[in-house]
């Protein structure tokens, strides 16, 4: 597994396919910072309450110039179907290798029931015009979370 990136290093360049199946990549958005979410899966509840409310903010995020990119490993189609259900504006990663969560190092062990099992952590990394790693974010909780990188985002 990679190091975690951190807040004053270079952020990890990635490509990978959008949920409209065009490749997408970090260097393509340099010049206008990025908020990268890592979330576990697509239409879950709390991964649905964090992409209505980044959807919710994004005119904010838009009058800023920065991007809002949410990462997990579903595929293209399963980000299409869930943009589609809950009218999400943001854009959706798909990281189905898994290449993306491990250079961030958001594909961590975790323990449910006394049961362990992979997953994504969920992780935010606010991303300034240069490519340097501004603030990060890890084991996030849902509820007040985009308000909070929202006011770093208006900080940069």
């Amino acid at each position: 597994m990679a190091k975690t990136p951190e807040a004053g290093e270079p952020a990890p360049d990635f490509t990978c396919p959008d949920d409209s199946g065009e490749p997408l990549s970090l260097s393509s958005l340099k010049g206008k910072p990025v908020v990268l979410y890592f979330y576990p899966k697509d239409d879950t509840a709390g991964c649905t309450k964090e992409a209505i409310g980044f959807t919710e903010s994004l005119d904010k995020f838009d009058a800023l110039g920065a991007t809002v990119l949410g990462v997990s490993k579903d595929s293209v189609a399963t980000h299409e179907k869930f943009k589609r259900k809950h009218g999400l504006k943001i854009r959706l990663v798909s990281d189905e290798d898994g290449k993306l969560c491990d250079a961030y190092g958001t594909w961590v062990e975790k323990s449910m029931y006394g049961r362990k099992y992979m997953g994504i952590e969920r992780a935010t990394y606010l991303i300034d015009a240069t490519g340097t790693i501004n603030r990060a974010w890890r084991k996030v909780r849902v509820p007040g979370h985009v308000d909070e990188v929202l006011a770093a985002a208006e900080a940069l």
